[in-house]
This record gives structure tokens, C-alpha cells and sequence, in this order.
């Protein structure tokens, strides 16, 4: 059977809009070759032309697979295979001649639609992809009527994915949770943003660019000030010239908090960021998820981050950490092993001849930072292997990685142990939602240094050249913040209202939709009054609702025929059928009235006025609408002087 044209342009329509979501992350030559195959189909169709031979779409099958193994090495994994599947599928529109490759077309499309999720599972995505099954179901119905116009279609299509809903809740309430992402076998499942294990001239100013949530923080309580606001996560030891590492601990002694007083308690919600730190407000006491305190007090995860993550944490705004610090990590938070940079090592070692205490000596270094001409920038100059000489005597122009690295140097100049801390400073507050924002413009880096009676000790240097940074926000430090992304720069309060209702959403959305993890089902379900969840108990529940849920949409949809069969003129009806059929006339179940009066017409001639009388005064109340009493009235009668 010949496929109509409105049917195939609805299938390139579906293909189309689940695709689309993809060009983000698809190679540029695969967009364009699906673009024109789309084309090249839909040309076809409104010409009548015939489809290409099967030897030229084998061809460019093959030539598409080897494309895509050279281009990723493989065809398995997310990227390949979400690749691949989307060439196939419109390839498969230029081989479109039977129902059935129809049919599987609108398969393929609804399981395309599950990959988009893969990328992004926000509430536009959503919306995009309800709106993409709205056009498959549409299409979906073309093809097993071809007679309905397209509003009916696209009626009844929105009809069927109303009735949808109630079963999707019950799924997704009652359906076992999965743990970790569906996609986590393949290793290139996961995305990697955000904060790293090292850090170079120009990584953080990069990082800074991007607008994008690193995460939410609800405080149980009273908020800190902003400037008391540093999400600690990778702590940096080693440097080698241009870049700081984390390298590994030289001691596996846990860390310790002596006097720790002034208590936070808070809820993180994070992002995925494919690494394993966890970030808390410094420093921190307790986490209610597993996790390992690593002896620079960083908080790492027994597995990388790839699904979103919640956790309750405490932590302590005064403190004195780790005053008995172990010699070997002492020695690496002095070692300037590398023989670069000699201006800024002699400048430390006179701060250390010229200074008696360690804390005159970090005195100077900020006073140093503060009066020497600094600049606070985005785009700083590139630096050679002398970075911190560079930076410190020649260009003096940097973001935060540039003070923290320099400072530590010094410090480790001047015999101060001294470590790079980087993680995420302030927040943004949404009064609507009531939590705090971190996005990747957030990101800073800092210095600690260690005192014999103090212990570690946080000392940022940003805030001796661009105070306004740690009290206000980047946009604030930056004299020109044009290369910032635009909601970090704007001002409008139209529009800070307008994207903190839009986060609180994302964020609702985030918590209950994305974050049903399983024991935030167990627990739903235990207020729900539903004692000693299991999964036994969950499937029998599941099938029970669903069997509800399709007995009273059963119900609904066959309410009109029950209301046929109970009402007065079909009463009155199965009377006058009844009186025939003991007289041996029966009525077919699929006998329309007049071909039975016809029937019984022929059969009792004598009565055939009456018979005839009292079917059309039947099809006048049932079909035509005159329901009037005195109409039904007289119905009635005429069927009660019937007799045979």
C-alpha cells in the first residue's frame, strides 16, 4: 500500500523535532547530513518521485557508520550511539514504502525521545519533547485511520495523552527507583564541569564565564554573612611552574577541628560534576552522606558525582584546624622544589628577614597586593614559566588563581606553610525559593596558611585588591564586566524577579521530579501511610492502580453506551424487540433499526404500518435529536399497543 503524503511529512516532522534537541552534540557533518537526507525525502514526496535505489542508501549507510567510528573511535557509548541511531532513523525515511516501515519509524522516534533526557532533563526539554509526542501520536493516528483531518487527529491525540496522566503519576510514584543515571554503563555517559583538580593561570577567569548552577544551598537557620561564605572543595599542594595540583597527602592522619564553635547547618543540593569533592562551607563538621575527610579537610565522595546529589552538612565559621599538623605535611606545604621565579623568592625571603612574626610577614603581602597598582581582571595576560614573577612585577593584571597562586608562593618564600584552596565563594540569595545560588561564576580560589597557634588559617588575597568580589559579587569587582554572561551582569529587577521564579521552578523540579530518588520514595510513600515498603509491596501496588486507572478510564470512555442502554427511549425499544423476537424475530447484534423493521415487516405484513410507525419515531428520538416529552410520550404508547 502507497503511504499518503501527509503521512510521510508527518513522520519527517517527527523525526525532525526529536533530532533537533541533538545538534548541540553531534558532530557538524552528521547535522548536516541528516538535514539534507530530511530534505532530500520531504523533495521527493511533494514530486512523486520514486525512492533511490537500495544499493545507493546501502552505500551511504555504510559510509555514515564508517564517518561515525572514525569520528569516535567507536559505535558504542552514548555519543556513537545516540549518533548512529539518529542517521539510521532518517535513512530509514528514504527506504519508506509499507506501513510497517512506517510503524517502526514512529517507534524509533518515541525511543529517540528518551535519549534527548541523556543531555538535558530540564523543564524545556520536557515541554519540547511532550510537544515532539504530540506530533508522533498525531502522526500515529493518521496512520491507523488516514481519514481524520488534522484538528480531529491533534484533538484526539492531546485526548489520549491526557488519559496518559494519571498511569504516568502512578508509575513514577510507585515504579522502583533506580539508582545513578539509566545511561551510567557507558563511560562517556558523564558530563565533567565545573571546579578541577588543578588550576593555571586563566582556569578560573574561564570558569567564571559560564552561568551555569554548580548548586543550591538551603540554610536550617540563620544564613552567615557573604563574606564568610567559602564552599570549600580542592585543595592544592604542588606546583609546577604554570600549574597548582592537588597531588596526594603525605599523611593519612584524619584532620581536627579544636574550638570549632559558631555552628551551620545546611542542605546542598548539587549538580553533576563527574569528580569526587563535595563541597561544604569552611570548614566542615559533619555530612549525612558517605563520604571520606581527606586530611586537608576536603570532602570527597566514595564515587564520582554523576546524578544530582543531596546532603545535610554542619559546619563551623570559627576554628582552629589542625594545630597539631604532621611534619611531612608541613614540608610539602613549603616545597618550592622548582628553580623558577627567583625575583618572587627573594621578595619573600626580605619580608622574612624585615618581619619578626608570621603574621607581619602576610601583612605585607596584602599591603604589597593592595598598593602596588593591581588590577582585577577577566582577560589577563598570558604568562610565561615564570608565571608569578610575570604576574607579580610586570603585568599585574589577574583573576583570583593569579593572587592565590602568588600569595602562596610567597608565603612558602617567607618559610610560611601555605596550600591553594579553590572551591566557590557568596551566592546568590532567591527570596522565592529561600535558598542561596552558586553558579560556575562563583567559582574563586584562596590561600591558607598554617600558624603555630592557630593552625590553618584562610587568608584571600582577592579581598586586599578587589574587596567588592567577596562582599558583592564578580559583577560588582569588574570595573567592566561586558565579558561576563549576561545574567551575571544585568541589574533589571524585571528581570532578576523573572529568573529567580524561573530557578525556584527548576529547582522544584530539580528536588521532586528529578531528585525521586529511592529514599525520598520510601519516605513519600511512608506519609502516605503505606508501612514496610518493599518492592513486593510496590509491584502489587503498582498493578493494582494500574488496573484502577484502566477500569475507571474503561468506565469513562464506555459511559455513552451505557447511557443508551439504560435510558427511556432505549427502554422502550428493547420492549417492542422483545415482543418480536418471542414471535421467533430477532434482532441482530449488528442490525441496524431499519433493516430489522424491513425484516420484521416482511415477516408480519399485518403489522408492517405499526412496525414502520414505531422505527421511525424511534430513529427521530435517538438520532434526530427530538427528545421533546410529548415526542417521547407518544413513543411510548405506540410501542404499548403493539401486539402480534
Amino acid at each position: 500500500m502507497k503511504l499518503a503524503a501527509p503521512l510521510i511529512y508527518g513522520l519527517l516532522a517527527s523525526i525532525l523535532l526529536v533530532s533537533a534537541p541533538h545538534a548541540d552534540h553531534l558532530p557538524l557533518w552528521v547535522s548536516a547530513v541528516c538535514v539534507m537526507l530530511l530534505a532530500w525525502r520531504a523533495y521527493l514526496t511533494y514530486s512523486g518521485s520514486p525512492l533511490p535505489a537500495r544499493w545507493l542508501l546501502l552505500a551511504v549507510t555504510v559510509a555514515c557508520v564508517v564517518g561515525i567510528a572514525i569520528t569516535f573511535h567507536t559505535l558504542f557509548g552514548r555519543e556513537a550511539g545516540v549518533t548512529l541511531l539518529i542517521l539510521l532513523a532518517t535513512l530509514k525515511l528514504l527506504e519508506l514504502r509499507a506501513t510497517r516501515d512506517a510503524t517502526v519509524l514512529i517507534y524509533l522516534s518515541c525511543f529517540i525521545i528518551i535519549t534527548d533526557f541523556f543531555y538535558s532533563q530540564s523543564i524545556p526539554t520536557a515541554l519540547f519533547m511532550l510537544l515532539s509526542l504530540l506530533v508522533i501520536v498525531t502522526t500515529w493516528l493518521h496512520l491507523q485511520t488516514g481519514t481524520l483531518n488534522l484538528v480531529p487527529r491533534v484533538r484526539i491525540a492531546g485526548l489520549l495523552l491526557l488519559q496518559a496522566i494519571p498511569l504516568m503519576l502512578l508509575l513514577f510514584v510507585l515504579f522502583p527507583r533506580v539508582q545513578g543515571p539509566l545511561w551510567g554503563m557507558p563511560q562517556d555517559a558523564y558530563a565533567s564541569s565545573g571546579l578541577s583538580d588543578e588550576m593555571a593561570p586563566g582556569s578560573m577567569s574561564k570558569l567564571s564565564l559560564s552561568d551555569a548552577v554548580a548548586f543550591r544551598v538551603t540554610f536550617n537557620g540563620k544564613a552567615p554573612s557573604r563574606d564568610q561564605m567559602y564552599w570549600r572543595g580542592p585543595v592544592l599542594w604542588d606546583f609546577y611552574g604554570m600549574t597548582w595540583r592537588r597531588g596526594r597527602n603525605a599523611t593519612l592522619q584524619r584532620p581536627i577541628l579544636s574550638d570549632a564553635s559558631a555552628p551551620v547547618e545546611y542542605t546542598i543540593t548539587l549538580e553533576p560534576h563527574n569528580k569526587p569533592w563535595l563541597f561544604v562551607l569552611d570548614m566542615p563538621g559533619r555530612i549525612s552522606i558517605p563520604a571520606d575527610l581527606a586530611p586537608d579537610f576536603q570532602v570527597l565522595s566514595k564515587t564520582p558525582v554523576n546524578a544530582r546529589t543531596r546532603y545535610n552538612a554542619i559546619s563551623y565559621l570559627s576554628y582552629r584546624a589542625n594545630l597539631a599538623e604532621p611534619a611531612q605535611q608541613l614540608k610539602r606545604a613549603l616545597d618550592l622544589s622548582q628553580g623558577l621565579n627567583p625575583r618572587a623568592r627573594q621578595l619573600g625571603s626580605e619580608w622574612r628577614r624585615q618581619y619578626v612574626s608570621d603574621e607581619a610577614v602576610i601583612r605585607a603581602a596584602l599591603a604589597y597586593f593592595n598598593q602596588q597598582g593591581f588590577e582585577y581582571t577577566l582577560e589577563p595576560p598570558p604568562l610565561g614559566m615564570n608565571s608569578i614573577d610575570e604576574f607579580l612585577f610586570t603585568t599585574r593584571k589577574g583573576f583570583c588563581e593569579h593572587y592565590a597562586g602568588s600569595f602562596v608562593f610567597l608565603m612558602r618564600a617567607a618559610g610560611i606553610p601555605a596550600r591553594v584552596v579553590t572551591g566557590y565563594q557568596g551566592g546568590e540569595y532567591n527570596d522565592l525559593g529561600g535558598y542561596y545560588i552558586l553558579r560556575q561564576w562563583d567559582a574563586h580560589a584562596w590561600a591558607e596558611v598554617w600558624l603555630p597557634d592557630s593552625g590553618w588559617v584562610r587568608i584571600d588575597p582577592t579581598a586586599a585588591i578587589a574587596p567588592a568580589r567577596i562582599q558583592n559579587g564578580l559583577s560588582a569587582a569588574l570595573p567592566d564586566n561586558a565579558a561576563l554572561p549576561f545574567l551575571a551582569r544585568t541589574q533589571s529587577p524585571f528581570l532578576l524577579r523573572l529568573r529567580f521564579n524561573l530557578d525556584a521552578l527548576t529547582n522544584q523540579w530539580n528536588q521532586w521530579v528529578l531528585g525521586y530518588n529511592t529514599e525520598r520514595q520510601f519516605a513519600f510513600l511512608t506519609r502516605l501511610g503505606m508501612e514496610d515498603v518493599t518492592w513486593q509491596r510496590l509491584a502489587m501496588n503498582l498493578l493494582a492502580g494500574v488496573a484502577l486507572i484502566v477500569g475507571v478510564l474503561a468506565l469513562f470512555m464506555l459511559r455513552h453506551l451505557y447511557q443508551r442502554d439504560t435510558d427511556a427511549v432505549q427502554r422502550a425499544y428493547r420492549r417492542f424487540c422483545a415482543r418480536l423476537a418471542k414471535r421467533g424475530m430477532v434482532r441482530a447484534a449488528h442490525e441496524g433499526a431499519r433493516d430489522f423493521a424491513v425484516r420484521a415487516s416482511a415477516r408480519f405484513p399485518q403489522q408492517a404500518d405499526a412496525i414502520a410507525d414505531i422505527t421511525a419515531r424511534y430513529l427521530a428520538l435517538r438520532y434526530e435529536e427530538r427528545n421533546d416529552p410529548a415526542s417521547l410520550q407518544g413513543f411510548r404508547h405506540a410501542v404499548a399497543a403493539f401486539k402480534l
